[in-house]
């Protein structure tokens, strides 16, 4: 089935949907409160919506949808619009990249484009020459996090540090004590000191987190 015929055939299964449920079927019904529409739109996926969302939504100058878009980018090192991508020598990094660009048809503006920088943000990470690390301005905030009042204040610190999991050595354990914590433990004058130093020793390691080498291969 061609892409226009899929797109009509989507448009006509929506309205049949919105008809079976009453109203106008190119409005939603006005009898729904719009966190209730919202809650319905997320549990029965528009038809077209949906077509849209997928691969066979995206069509190019021929008309028909490019198989293309089925393969990753840069497989898993890319997040929506941010690209991490690297190589052996410069040459070769900007080689594949612009090949790889022009293959997926992602266009760059090279005017807002800077190359040979080095170290780069990416999603909160550092990437350097020597490896990643984790961002100093989001590390720094952590470690100057005063001890939770309440247990949701813990859930906040610890749901922080997991981000960053791999660069703290025996999060799980110290984390274990933080996470076992109820709201009835900072009610009234419970003794916390094992909890503020697991506490304190996990903000001195995300403070002190090493650099990950890159994995070969």
């Amino acid at each position: 089935m061609g892409f226009t015929r899929r797109i009509r055939r989507a448009v006509e299964v929506a309205a049949t949907r919105r008809q079976s449920q009453g109203g106008d079927p190119t409005q939603p019904p006005s009898s729904l409160t719009k966190f209730a529409a919202d809650s319905r739109a997320l549990a029965e996926l528009d038809p077209l919506q949906e077509l849209i969302d997928s691969p066979e939504g995206d069509m190019f100058t021929c008309g028909e949808p490019d198989q293309s878009v089925l393969t990753p980018v840069f497989t898993r090192r890319s997040f929506v619009d941010d690209i991490c991508f690297g190589g052996a020598t410069f040459e070769e990094t900007l080689d594949r990249l612009l090949t790889r660009l022009a293959e997926c048809r992602i266009s760059v503006s090279f005017s807002k484009s800077i190359f040979v920088q080095p170290k780069v943000d990416f999603l909160s990470h550092e990437v350097t020459p020597e490896g990643i690390r984790t961002d100093p301005q989001k590390t720094l905030a952590i470690a100057e996090l005063p001890f939770p009042k309440s247990k949701k204040g813990i859930q906040a610190f610890l749901r922080a540090l997991n981000y960053y999991g791999r660069f703290i050595q025996n999060l799980a354990v110290y984390g274990a004590v933080l996470y076992q914590l109820k709201d009835s433990d900072f009610q009234g004058n419970k003794d916390l000191s094992v909890a503020q130093a697991a506490f304190a020793e996990l903000k001195s390691r995300v403070a002190t987190a090493p650099i990950l080498p890159f994995r070969l291969g």
